[in-house]
């Protein structure tokens, strides 16, 4: 099977720095929801792994945090693709899970649903603990600059062989080349 791994704010839709609190909020990154129907057209599953801690923190509930995800899931759709599921870690930063990127908790549940080894698997993300998350279970790292990305760039430390693009478009691109 086919697999990626997206992160979703900053690489699917717009992040804020006061966090995704509403659907009107979620508005995505021009050519990300195109991007995600090549991988499907290509036959990639598409899994989204995303820390949502403004939960934990009391900022919207999961009635809210799943109208989000149903406002994306229908961007996706209207664009002629398909995210097949969404992991998310619902804890403050201070928690001590383990779902919480950079830890690998939801890449393991991941590979667990979907009985996958992820060694190889690309995980596109927009800032160092996603792309850490991604290496921790052998995963290929690739960074975006959308979101994030140009600062996580700017500050060093990327994990090695990380692939660097200017957005989710381009990184698509990139796979389906080398695919």
């Amino acid at each position: 099977m086919k697999l990626v791994i997206l992160d979703r704010d900053g690489v699917i839709n717009f992040d804020s720095a006061q966090f995704i609190k509403s659907p009107a909020e979620w508005k995505p990154i021009p050519g990300s929801l195109e991007a995600i129907a090549r991988l499907n057209q290509a036959g990639y599953r598409v899994v989204v792994a995303t820390n949502q801690s403004g939960v934990g923190r009391g900022l919207f509930d999961m009635d809210t945090l799943n109208a989000i995800h149903g406002k994306m899931h229908r961007a996706v759709q209207a664009a002629g693709g398909r995210i097949d599921a969404v992991f998310y870690c619902p804890h403050a930063a201070d928690s001590k899970c383990n779902c919480r990127k950079p830890k690998p908790g939801l890449f393991q549940r991941i590979g667990a649903c979907f009985n996958v080894d992820l060694a190889g698997t690309p995980s596109i993300g927009d800032s160092l603990r996603d792309l850490q998350a991604a290496v921790a279970v052998g995963g290929k790292p690739l960074l975006v600059l959308t979101g994030k990305g140009e600062k996580t760039q700017a500050d060093g430390n990327l994990p090695e062989g990380t692939l660097v693009f200017p957005d989710l478009s381009a990184a698509v691109n990139h796979l389906l080349i080398a695919s």
